[in-house]
């Protein structure tokens, strides 16, 4: 993607490696979310989870706040007919479209509002600037949060703390997000959120396993939609299947010579 074209796009598309870097870009408008902005996130997923070259996806925001929320005057009447329709190839960015393959390390800064928070619950990993400032605030304006909060918030965070904040839609802070489990690291600021957001990506990218990665995912979601005994019957044939691969050949390898692996996804 040329400079122009990342410079005009609402969601930025970058390739570190096997890390794909997604941008939320509309500083000005607090990264409120515009249809085109939506449909652009969507294509980026679906990238990210199309593209076997890619291992992990890092979401982030450019400028002072990760998102102000859905800009209503644009996308409130596709939210009264209740439809939103992805691109061709695209992914749901809140993941509610079936099973993925790929991490997701999330960056926050400044506000972080509504769907921003069900964004966040939706990546595997989450990093926040101190300056960070959070709520579902959904509940205030007669509707109720719609991209998995309802369930992610208090699988995640707890049935009391997720409710403490869905039901009130009062502001909380990045320190109280750490508390409760929404986010797993604080930064100093948004620059070193996002910094440490990549780097984790990059040691998912390039120090783990891309097949034991897809694994863990099989296996977790697995024992979410079928319970833990249907998971637990596929550890032993899971792991078989493993080691008989090229990179488990190299992970015993690696271990033997006392080096790090080298890993190719076969």
């Amino acid at each position: 993607m040329s400079p122009t074209s990342i410079e005009s796009a609402e969601v930025t598309v970058e390739r570190d490696g096997h890390v794909l870097l997604m941008g939320l870009n509309r500083p000005a408008k607090r990264n409120a979310f515009t249809r085109r902005m939506l449909t652009e996130l969507s294509a980026a997923y679906g990238l990210l989870e199309s593209d076997d070259d890619l291992r992990c996806g890092v979401l982030f925001a450019h400028g002072d706040h990760f998102t102000g929320g859905l800009d209503m005057l644009d996308v409130g009447a596709e939210l009264a007919s209740g439809t939103f329709d992805a691109p061709a190839g695209g992914r749901d960015p809140w993941r509610l479209d079936g099973p993925w393959t790929k991490p997701v390390v999330a960056a926050a800064q400044g506000w972080v509002m509504t769907l921003g928070i069900e964004l966040l619950l939706a990546a595997d990993i989450r990093v926040a600037a101190r300056d960070a400032r959070f709520t579902q605030y959904e509940i205030r304006r007669g509707i109720y949060p719609f991209g998995g909060a309802t369930f992610r918030f208090p699988r995640q965070a707890g049935w009391g703390n997720a409710m403490r904040w869905i039901l009130t839609g009062e502001e909380f802070d990045a320190a109280e997000a750490h508390r409760i489990g929404l986010v797993q690291e604080l930064a100093d600021d948004g620059p070193a959120a996002i910094e440490r957001a990549t780097r984790l990506a990059r040691v998912i990218a390039e120090k783990s396993a891309p097949l034991g990665v897809r694994t863990v995912f099989a296996s977790a979601h697995l024992a979410h939609e079928h319970g833990d005994a249907a998971a637990i019957e596929r550890l032993r044939p899971d792991i078989a299947r493993l080691f008989a691969t090229a990179d488990g050949a190299e992970g015993i390898r690696s271990f033997i010579e006392r080096r790090d692996a080298v890993f190719t996804g076969r």
